[in-house]
């Protein structure tokens, strides 16, 4: 991610724009009735997640990074639970109005990086689908987009299969 001032020596030199990177976890359990959202991609006949939202734990742990990149905050900051204004928002809608809120402070992503960890669904028949709908999303073209899965090997909420975990680092 690139900042440029909007005051001081970096507001009048382009080439003053400071690189910065942000980390972004998010971890939600499944819930059956619910529709399972990954990366802005619906999976159709999988439990969803439990969460305020629709529980996309790629889009939050992405929403996340960013905010941490621009220290901004977080996304309970942003979104907290007891605003009945962000109850069920999607993940893809919460992550564009991230973006937002970066531009208008002058920052600028250039890649993202996210690994999911979940013994469920396979990401790989999906995943340029989700690599396509998050470089939509962050405005940016879709090789600075990566996007991984990895088993957690029977540890932990992810590996006991009653959640899903996805971490992020964007730049």
């Amino acid at each position: 991610m690139l900042h440029a001032p909007r005051h001081g020596w970096g507001a009048c030199v382009p080439e003053a724009r400071v690189p910065r990177s942000g980390l972004g976890f998010d971890v939600h359990r499944f819930a059956t009735g619910r529709e399972l959202w990954l990366g802005g991609v619906r999976f159709e006949g999988e439990d969803g997640l439990m969460g305020h939202s629709d529980g996309d734990t790629v889009c939050h742990a992405v929403a996340d990074a960013l905010l941490g990149a621009s220290a901004l905050g977080d996304v309970g900051e942003h979104f907290p639970e007891a605003d009945p204004a962000s109850e069920g928002i999607s993940g893809s809608a919460l992550l564009g109005r991230v973006v937002e809120l970066l531009g208008d402070a002058g920052f600028t992503p250039s890649s993202c990086d996210v690994t999911v960890v979940a013994d469920r669904p396979a990401i790989a028949p999906r995943r340029q689908e989700i690599r396509s709908r998050l470089a939509e999303i962050l405005a940016i073209p879709i090789d600075g987009i990566s996007v991984k899965a990895t088993r957690p090997e029977g540890l932990g909420l992810a590996g006991d299969g009653i959640g899903c975990l996805a971490v992020a680092v964007v730049t």
